[in-house]
């Protein structure tokens, strides 16, 4: 035991040793210059959400056809936003931001002949645009 103790006590006082000592980091120039360019990348703009509701208008396996309600959906209501969401195999199609079910109960009796398989999802939206 008592070997063991003294081994242990040299052991950290050279690791101690060894920590203490100066290090010299040699590097091309061009390092910095990289990291410059590289801290003026702008991050993603990340939008504050809320919980809320949305309309899923339409889904298929095929993103054409979803494209297509997209297309006539913004062609009736350009001022709600849209959202096209891969969730394998499936293209769903939602649309709106709204805060409370009233709102979103609106915009669907509105669609409901052009889209009559409509229905509410309560989920996160981005924040609605006042206008």
């Amino acid at each position: 035991m008592k070997n063991f103790i003294s081994f242990y006590l040299i052991c950290t006082s050279a690791i101690t040793t060894i920590a203490q000592k100066n290090i010299e980091i040699i590097k091309d120039d061009k390092i910095d210059v990289l990291v410059r360019e590289q801290s003026k990348i702008i991050p993603p703009a990340t939008v504050p959400q809320i919980n809320g509701y949305r309309i899923q208008l339409f889904f298929d396996t095929d993103k054409k056809m979803v494209d297509d309600a997209r297309i006539k959906f913004i062609s009736s209501f350009p001022k709600v936003e849209t959202y096209l969401i891969y969730n394998a195999p499936n293209y769903l199609l939602k649309v709106g931001n709204f805060r409370t079910h009233l709102e979103a109960e609106k915009v669907k009796i509105s669609i409901d002949k052009d889209f009559p398989t409509n229905y509410i999802v309560k989920e996160l939206i981005n924040l609605p645009r006042i206008d």
